[in-house]
């Protein structure tokens, strides 16, 4: 079993911390997105969207997409708490919240980045004017977060969750666009401290 990946990426970065809280070690393989590498038919097999991550299991099938990925560990390890949840209610609180951050939050982000820097023009036609209004969508999405952890420890309760990954991965990939969790977002700001001290952020 191996996971096809770009370490650095946020989709990869999701499902490195995913395996690292739940204490799975997975063998990686690094593929050169930036070099096309994603785009050859040896590839384009494994991946139904071209797109990493990918996991390939040991009879030759995969999985791609990082929360399908994750979902795959939490099913064929299971452990409590649960990263999706222990409860109906958990469940689908986690489903939610981790589908607002993801739409709104981490892919509006990538969108922005990728249309205003054009790092994958020679593969994909770039509007830098989307790139700055999906860019403003981020910042209008913030508090929104920033109202959720006033009222609870993490996205999507008292519990740390895949909601929480996907966030923080975001959190982070901001910074490419020039926006910063400051002062105005003091209970965004409390909750990345205390994720960010986790040993599965930190490994």
């Amino acid at each position: 079993m191996k996971i096809y990946e770009l370490a650095a990426a946020p989709s990869a970065r999701r499902v490195s911390i995913f395996l690292a809280e739940k204490g799975i070690e997975v063998e990686r393989v690094n593929v050169d997105i930036r070099g096309g590498e994603n785009l050859f038919d040896e590839f384009q097999a494994k991946s139904i969207n071209g797109r990493i991550p990918v996991l390939e299991l040991n009879d030759g099938s995969t999985i791609c997409e990082s929360i399908a990925i994750c979902r795959y560990f939490d099913e064929m390890y299971p452990s409590a708490p649960s990263l999706f949840g222990d409860t109906p209610l958990e469940r689908a609180n986690v489903e939610m919240w981790q589908r607002v951050v993801e739409f709104q939050g981490l892919y509006t982000a990538m969108q922005a980045f990728r249309n205003i820097s054009g790092i994958y023009k020679d593969r994909e036609n770039c509007v830098e004017s989307w790139g700055h209004e999906s860019r403003q969508r981020v910042v209008e999405f913030l508090p929104t977060l920033d109202k959720q952890l006033a009222n609870s420890a993490y996205i999507a309760g008292d519990k740390f969750s895949v909601a929480d990954i996907t966030a923080f991965v975001m959190c982070g990939f901001i910074n490419n666009l020039d926006i910063t969790i400051d002062e105005m977002f003091p209970h965004i700001q409390d909750w990345y401290e205390r994720v960010s001290q986790r040993p599965s952020v930190q490994a």
